[in-house]
């Protein structure tokens, strides 16, 4: 048990090491098991005074608030309604548009083995055709406007790099057959 020095008031609680009502440091208290607790004498209770004994200010021009009206009753809304989903965004749909220059990248790296860019080039042209035309008609569902340029450059490239290499070997064979 530990008493505050200032006020005599005793606590109980081993946790508490300051008073509640003035703050000074509790002290320890050695208790008997004989010895009753102490008792916190209160201050006497003023008596009661009613409330047409109680003083009352009577200026000229006091607010006095107005008397409650009873109003007609407002109709009650039929039954509880959940908040609607919450907006997502979607983002643009790029598929086309990123197959496209997915397949012009492999043209113009891979496509040069086995002529596999014969192939994939032309797929690539036009799925890029394709997206642009599907982002010109409705831009806010489509999008990837740069992937599918990309896509028609490179499998474009591929052709025009073909054609200088066959215009090359050809010029060459004709060079080599008129010695």
């Amino acid at each position: 048990m530990k008493r505050c020095p200032t006020c005599n008031q005793e606590f109980t609680d081993e946790w508490l090491t300051f008073c509640t009502q003035d703050g000074t440091s509790l002290i320890e208290v050695q208790t008997s098991p004989y010895e009753p607790p102490p008792t916190i004498p209160y201050p006497a209770m003023p008596p009661s005074v009613s409330p047409s004994e109680q003083p009352t200010l009577d200026l000229p021009d006091v607010y006095k608030p107005p008397q409650a009206q009873i109003s007609a009753q407002q109709p009650l809304q039929p039954g509880w309604q959940p908040p609607p989903p919450p907006a997502y965004s979607t983002s643009p749909q790029q598929s086309l548009a990123i197959a496209s220059l997915v397949l012009g990248v492999v043209t113009v790296t891979v496509g040069w083995c086995c002529y596999f860019g014969v192939l994939t080039g032309p797929v690539a042209v036009g799925l890029g055709i394709y997206a642009l035309a599907q982002i010109k008609k409705n831009p806010t569902r489509y999008g990837g406007k740069g992937l599918a340029i990309g896509g028609i450059v490179s499998g474009g490239l591929f052709f025009v790099f073909m054609a200088l290499l066959l215009l090359i070997y050809g010029l060459s064979f004709l060079a080599s057959g008129l010695r």
